[in-house]
C-alpha cells in the first residue's frame, strides 16, 4: 500500500490483528515484491519465527547496526547509516515506533504490519508491509543488524523495495537518491576526482567547510569509491587543538579488518576505539585523495524565524511531451540541437539581491519500479539558465544570454549551485537529446530578500 500520509491507520491495524490471529500471510497489498529468478531461493518467516524476542530497535538505533546482504545496495544501506546519526529525520521515516515496537507484555497488540515514510516526487509517501523478511538457513539475506533480534533496518529496506517494485530493483543505484528520499532535500553529487582537492589546499578547506556546514545544520553526508562500489556514511569533525585537522568518520556497513591492524599503542596514541562496527577515522586530506565522490544532502530551510539562512522554495511540475506541431513540442533536446531547444518547458524566477546563491534541483519522477519491465532507465536529463528582460513575462523564441548550465546525465536528479546578479532568469530543463518524455519536478530555491 502506497498512500500520502494523511490517511487513518487505525483501520488497517485493526484487520492485521484479526488476520494475524490466522496465522497466515496478509493480503497482497501489504505483501512485499521479492526478489526473482537471479536471486537465490528463500523462505519469508515472521519475526517471531526467526527469533523469539523480535525488536525494532535494540539499546536505541545506531549507524552501527547495519551490515549489507547479498544484493548490490550498498548505495542504500549507506545512505541507512546516514539516516541513523539524526533522530530528527529517522523519525520520520519511521513513524510512531513506540506504537509499532514489539511489546511482550502485550503480545495481543502486536499488528504484524509495519509503515514507513518516504518522500517521492514531492510528497511524502506511506508504504505499509508485513513483518515477513527473507531468510536462508534462517538468516536474513538481505540488510541486517548486529543484533539477531533487531530489525528495522531489514524492515526499512523491505519497504523500500516495495516502493521501488523490488528487491532486485535495489542492485545498484544511488545513496544520492536515498538520501532524498529519506529526508525530501536537495542532495549535491561532488566528484573528488575532478576538483584537484588532492594538491589544492584552499579548494580542500573550502569544500570541509561547505560539508561542515551542511552536517551542522542537520544535513546527511556520504561517499563512496567507484571502482570498488563502496559507500560509506559520513561524519565530519574539526579539532582545533593541539593541532588544526579536519577529520572525517567513516561508516561502512562493509566492517574493515584493515583497520584492526592498528597497534594497540598507535590507537591509544590517537585516542582511537577501533571496533568491527564499520567505522574509521581519517584526515580530510586523505579522505579526497581515496574517495572519488561525496553527496552533501542539504535540508533547506523555509523558516522565517531561523537563525540560518532562509531561502524561498517554488516547486514545479512539468513534462517533457512530444508532438509533430513545433507550438505543441515539449521535448525539444538540449541546446546542441537549436533548431527545438526553445521548445522545451520554460520558468521564470527572479533574484532580488545585488549577487546572490541559487540552489536548483531537477528530478525526474521514478523508474525504478519499471526495471523489471525494461523500461527503469532514466534519461539523461540538464537546463540551463538564461537571463532575460526585467519585463519578460511570455516564452523565449530567441536565444538569449546563457548564465548557467548543469551537467547533462541519466541520474533521476541533477542539481546546480550557482551565483546570480539581479534580474529575471529562465530556467530551461531538457533531456539530453529531442523526443524522449517523461515528468519530472522542478524545485528553485532563492535568498529571501
Amino acid at each position: 500500500m502506497l498512500e500520502q500520509n494523511n490517511h487513518p491507520r487505525e483501520g488497517i491495524w485493526c484487520c492485521a490483528r484479526v488476520l494475524r490471529r490466522a496465522r497466515g500471510p496478509l493480503p497482497g497489498i501489504l505483501a512485499p515484491y521479492y526478489p526473482i529468478s537471479s536471486f537465490p531461493p528463500c523462505f519469508s518467516p515472521f519475526l517471531q519465527e526467526i527469533c523469539d524476542d523480535p525488536r525494532l530497535f535494540v539499546d536505541g538505533i545506531s549507524s552501527h547496526d547495519l551490515h549489507q546482504g547479498q544484493v548490490g545496495n550498498c548505495w542504500f544501506v549507506a545512505a541507512c547509516s546516514s539516516l541513523a546519526s539524526r533522530e530528527s529525520l529517522w523519525q520520520k521515516v519511521i513513524p510512531d515506533w513506540k506504537e509499532q515496537e514489539w511489546n511482550p507484555e502485550k503480545p495481543e497488540s502486536y499488528a504484524g504490519i509495519f509503515h514507513f515514510q518516504f518522500w517521492r516526487f514531492g510528497q511524502w509517501l506511506d508504504v505499509v508491509i508485513d513483518d515477513r523478511l527473507p531468510t536462508l538457513h534462517n538468516q536474513l539475506i538481505y540488510c541486517h543488524s548486529n543484533s539477531r533480534n533487531e530489525f528495522w533496518c531489514a524492515l526499512v529496506e523491505k519497504a523500500y523495495a516495495k516502493l521501488s517494485g523490488c528487491y532486485e530493483a535495489l542492485d545498484g543505484g544511488n545513496t544520492a537518491d536515498a538520501l532524498v528520499d529519506f529526508t525530501g532535500g536537495v542532495s549535491e553529487p561532488i566528484d573528488l576526482t575532478e576538483g584537484d582537492y588532492i594538491t589544492d589546499e584552499a579548494k580542500r578547506n573550502l569544500l570541509f567547510e561547505r560539508v561542515l556546514k551542511v552536517h551542522n545544520r542537520g544535513g546527511l553526508i556520504s561517499c563512496s569509491i567507484k571502482v570498488s562500489n563502496i559507500a560509506c556514511g559520513v561524519l565530519p569533525l574539526e579539532f582545533l587543538c593541539p593541532l588544526a585537522l579536519t577529520v572525517m568518520i567513516l561508516l561502512s556497513p562493509h566492517s574493515s579488518e584493515e583497520w584492526q591492524k592498528v597497534s594497540k599503542s598507535e590507537r591509544e596514541k590517537m585516542g582511537m576505539t577501533v571496533e568491527d562496527d564499520g567505522e574509521f577515522w581519517m584526515t580530510f586530506e586523505d579522505f579526497c585523495k581515496y574517495f572519488t565522490d561525496i553527496i552533501k544532502c542539504r535540508l533547506i530551510n523555509t523558516s522565517y524565524l531561523s537563525i540560518h539562512k532562509t531561502w524561498e522554495e517554488a516547486v514545479l511540475r512539468g513534462a517533457w511531451t512530444r508532438s509533430e506541431d513545433p507550438l505543441k513540442n515539449r521535448s525539444g533536446g538540449c541546446i546542441n540541437h537549436k533548431n527545438t531547444f526553445l521548445q522545451n518547458p520554460q520558468y521564470v524566477f527572479d533574484v532580488k539581491k545585488a549577487e546572490d546563491e541559487v540552489l536548483i534541483s531537477i528530478q525526474q519522477k521514478p523508474k525504478r519500479t519499471s526495471r523489471k519491465e525494461g523500461k527503469g532507465e532514466n534519461l539523461a536529463i540538464g537546463f540551463d539558465i538564461h537571463k532575460v528582460e526585467l519585463n519578460r513575462n511570455y516564452r523565449m523564441h530567441t536565444l538569449q544570454q546563457k548564465v548557467a548550465s548543469s551537467i547533462y546525465i541519466n541520474s533521476r536528479s541533477v542539481f546546480l549551485r550557482t551565483d546570480l546578479k539581479e534580474g529575471r532568469y529562465v530556467i530551461i530543463p531538457t533531456t539530453f537529446d529531442p523526443g524522449h518524455e517523461g515528468e519530472f519536478l522542478l524545485r528553485v530555491f532563492t535568498d529571501v530578500p
